[in-house]
Order: structure tokens, then C-alpha cells, then sequence
């Protein structure tokens, strides 16, 4: 069964850069949409088994030792390595600080 997704739409003030950033620079609260996966095939792979592919809608949940990011109503936890290779463009604006 193949799903649908919508596009993303960009808030540039979410992201440092313009456009797409990695996920370990994106402040935790914040909607992303994956752009693209820059690491090695296998990974690419795995990360895409997980629902992790391109174009899929996932929430940056917690920023400590490794990130945690909610994909449909599952989690999961990555490591900064594994998060600088996902490109993804915010689609809601990081909560404001308190």
C-alpha cells in the first residue's frame, strides 16, 4: 500500500539556513518535512524502513544526548551523526522560549 503525502511548506525563520537544514539544527518542538537522506546506502535504507523516507512529515521532540523525533505515533531516538545527514524543511514554527 502506497501512501500520499502532502508538500511541506517553508517557514524559513525555523531553520538557521534558508531552505533545508539538517535535523540536528532544528529546535525541538518544531514540524519538519525530509528533503533528503545524505548518508550511506545502508542507512538510507534502514531510516526508510523506519518511515523515516523522504517527503514524510516528523516532529523533533527532544534535543539531550540523542534527538527524538515522533514519526505517526511512534518514536525514535538518533544520534547527532545520523541527524546531520537528514535534510528537512521546518513546516511549523519552533515553540518560543520561556
Amino acid at each position: 500500500m502506497k501512501i500520499s503525502v502532502k508538500p511541506c511548506k517553508l517557514l524559513a525563520e525555523a531553520c538557521p539556513q534558508a531552505g533545508v537544514c539538517p535535523l540536528s539544527q532544528i529546535a525541538a518542538g518544531t514540524e519538519v518535512c525530509i528533503r533528503q537522506l545524505a548518508a550511506s546506502p545502508e542507512v538510507r535504507a534502514r531510516l526508510r524502513e523506519l518511515g523515516l523516507g523522504e517527503h514524510r512529515k516528523i516532529k523533533l521532540v527532544s534535543r539531550q544526548a540523542n534527538l527524538i523525533c515522533q514519526v505517526c505515533n511512534a518514536r525514535f531516538g538518533l544520534s547527532e551523526a545520523v541527524a546531520r545527514d537528514i535534510w528537512v524543511e521546518p513546516v511549523s514554527p519552533a515553540p518560543k522560549a520561556a
